[in-house]
């Protein structure tokens, strides 16, 4: 058997702005997605993947017919559109693999189980790491597969493959990330809050797009600036200064309020939203007393730094 494991993700700076060059500040965290494959069937994929609690929470048979991958339906999916959806998904990729390296789908089958580590829910890398586990298993490039089948700006593949923080740039439509000096000594005023809800990336991104008279070249200039800035930043104060005026940046760019002036007017300290604005995480600036404001009003899933970035 051979297994292959990813690291989730938080994108500190630049969400949004990094799809058009903008240095930004990813965070690879503890909890990530692990690959399992060995041998099964031939021709055919089984698959099974297992959430945190180690309970199935999708499965799908695929039959290998030289570059498609037909899926075998069953009574417990053939109405289910959800699944429907994960499963025409899993042909997308498997499809984009294949044309990269057709030979190791020739003349055998496949047994494959993926584990998760965090609720997929929380928008900390479902997809990035799956991605990145397919790509380490068949050696083929994870920016391409990800390009041709989420697509996205690749910073969450970069995180996958990391165990450190990293600076992430698009350059000349090439991916560059580099290992970021960045560990804030006053990490324990800063922690993470799931909002409870789920935001879907390409949505998110989409609307970017959408929005009218974007100076992109000065905005990717300001965030790369602050990227910089946040970490060479050794003082709190500073630090919410700093991600004060991102969010500023970024809440005019795309057109949306703040999530601390939508959600949190009264919260005495910072808040900064993290991805897809509205869904997913926010990160938080705070101590213990800062985190029951959150859990009163029916936030309870709550990460210090250091319980969640590796």
């Amino acid at each position: 058997m051979q297994e292959f494991r990813s690291n989730g993700k938080i994108l500190l700076t630049g969400e949004y702005a990094v799809l058009n060059g903008a240095k930004s500040l990813a965070l690879p965290t503890k909890a990530g997605q692990v690959l399992k494959v060995s041998e099964g069937e031939k021709n055919i994929i089984s698959w099974t993947s297992f959430d945190e609690n180690d309970q199935i929470w999708f499965q799908s048979e695929l039959k290998i017919d030289d570059g498609n991958f037909t899926i075998i339906d069953s009574p417990e999916t053939a109405n289910n559109p959800e699944i429907q959806n994960i499963q025409k998904r899993l042909q997308q990729i498997l499809k984009a693999a294949f044309q990269k390296n057709p030979s190791i789908f020739q003349q055998t089958g496949y047994t494959i189980h993926t584990h998760l580590d965090f609720n997929r829910q929380w928008g900390l890398g479902t997809s990035s790491t799956l991605i990145n586990n397919i790509a380490q298993w068949l050696n083929i490039d994870p920016y391409k597969l990800l390009h041709e089948s989420f697509g996205g700006s690749g910073y969450d593949i970069a995180a996958a493959k990391s165990d450190l923080p990293i600076t992430y740039q698009i350059t000349e439509n090439k991916p560059v990330s580099f290992t970021a000096d960045f560990n804030p000594e006053f990490k324990e005023n800063l922690f993470f809050v799931y909002l409870n809800r789920k935001q879907n990336s390409r949505e998110a991104i989409a609307h970017y797009r959408n929005q009218p008279d974007k100076d992109l070249k000065s905005l990717t200039e300001k965030i790369s600036g602050i990227t910089e800035q946040i970490i060479q930043c050794d003082n709190l104060e500073e630090f919410k200064l700093l991600l004060k005026i991102h969010e500023t940046l970024i809440s005019k760019a795309i057109n949306l309020p703040r999530i601390q002036n939508e959600l949190f007017p009264d919260y005495p300290e910072l808040i900064k939203s993290l991805g897809g604005w509205g869904g997913d995480f926010i990160l938080a600036t705070g101590t213990e007393q800062e985190k029951e404001y959150f859990r009163n009003k029916g936030y309870n899933t709550i990460f210090g730094y250091q319980e969640l970035i590796k």
